[in-house]
């Protein structure tokens, strides 16, 4: 792999042994000349929308106060020390979407969103840390950020953030545009707008076991098979009526036990579950829906783009496209990760694909979910 520059000079594969996970990295200029793809009015619209997540976050003297958008009044530009974040901006803007995608050197099954902070002057969410790796990349104005490993990560009691309540800093940095900090998880980090500013952080999926436990086991409820009813021919009187016989407990735990589950039910399972749309994502249907014919001839001629709300993964002979999943055959497989992997197909990419998987491919672009190029 190559060196990149949004890497400070390191290879991806050296950045993940080294610092992945492990320890924080400054990259000067990470994206030289960087101009924020957002002004500050088009990031206000978004706060405004129901179908985006965006909270308001302002300190004074009296304390914190965060409200869930949508926002439809902010607070005077000159006013200090508040914060609008708006999450998932890449859902929302095509710019923002490609910035998004130079970090596709982490998995896609990792890769979570572009959250915007804008903050007005001695802005910021306070000391805390974050449960998931992050970049930190600087696009407007000037952010101080100070940092510690502190291994107590104790919170404020009372506060609707969750806010550090022994923050103890070891180094500071002041970012300028361009400029980008990685940090692992679980590093505490505060960071306060120097005048106004803009900060962009791409956040990456870390699901917590229990939750993934939680869906598996709802996932796997179609495919238990348990024949028979429980019976006990060989029952025995019992002297203490409301004890839970032994026998019993045996007898159900054996049945239990024959539940197995396997590398591909987990797969499928996780295809499904890190592809599905988040409840406050939406597609649009285009506005002229296309019979088969016309479809295939606008493919063949222009090609096709995944449209950058969708999430496409796949293993094995299974593909996943925003929570739903089918099994492929060899050819078609080979067509579908190349439209997964670079999210998009070339008109002559078509010739090897099944009638399925054009009708498949139909059916996608008439739910929004792919674009013509």
């Amino acid at each position: 792999m190559k060196k990149l520059a949004l890497l400070g000079g390191l290879t991806p594969a050296q950045f993940l042994r080294d610092y992945w996970h492990k320890k924080p990295l400054l990259i000067r200029q990470a994206i030289p000349g960087f101009q924020a793809p957002l002004a500050r009015a088009e990031l206000f619209d978004l706060a405004r929308r129901d179908d985006v997540e965006s909270r308001l976050i302002t300190h004074n003297a009296t304390g914190w106060d965060m409200q869930h958008g949508p926002v439809s009044k902010l607070p005077a530009l000159k006013q200090k020390a508040w914060t609008l974040l708006v999450q998932g901006v890449n859902l929302h803007h095509p710019d923002a979407d490609a910035l998004l995608r130079q970090f596709r050197f982490i998995p896609d099954a990792r890769l979570d969103d572009l959250m915007i902070s804008y903050a007005s002057d001695g802005g910021g969410v306070g000391p805390h840390f974050d449960s998931y790796d992050v970049f930190l990349l600087q696009a407007h104005g000037q952010r101080r950020w100070r940092i510690s490993a502190q291994e107590d990560l104790s919170l404020e009691e009372g506060v609707p953030l969750k806010i550090l309540s022994n923050f103890q800093p070891e180094e500071e940095f002041v970012l300028e545009p361009g400029d980008m900090l990685y940090l692992p998880p679980h590093y505490a980090h505060d960071g306060t707008a120097i005048g106004e500013c803009m900060t962009y952080s791409i956040g990456f999926r870390a699901p917590a076991y229990q939750e993934l436990g939680e869906s598996f086991l709802d996932f796997m409820m179609d495919t238990i098979d348990l024949p028979g009813r429980y019976a006990d021919p060989d029952l025995k009187p019992s002297a203490n009526p409301a004890e839970l016989p032994v026998d019993m407990v045996s007898r159900i735990r054996d049945e239990l036990n024959k539940i197995r589950f396997t590398d591909d039910d987990i797969a499928i399972f996780l295809g499904q579950h890190l592809s599905e749309p988040k409840p406050s994502v939406f597609f649009d249907q285009p506005a002229e829906q296309l019979s088969f014919a016309r479809f295939f001839q606008g493919a063949k001629k222009r090609g096709l783009a995944l449209h950058r709300k969708t999430q496409m993964l796949y293993r094995g002979s299974n593909v996943f496209i925003n929570g739903e999943s089918f099994q492929v055959g060899r050819a078609d497989k080979t067509i579908l990760a190349k439209l997964a992997n670079h999210r998009r197909l070339e008109k002559s990419e078509f010739e090897d694909a099944s009638e399925d998987l054009l009708e498949a491919l139909h059916q996608w672009h008439e739910s929004g979910w792919l674009e013509f190029l």
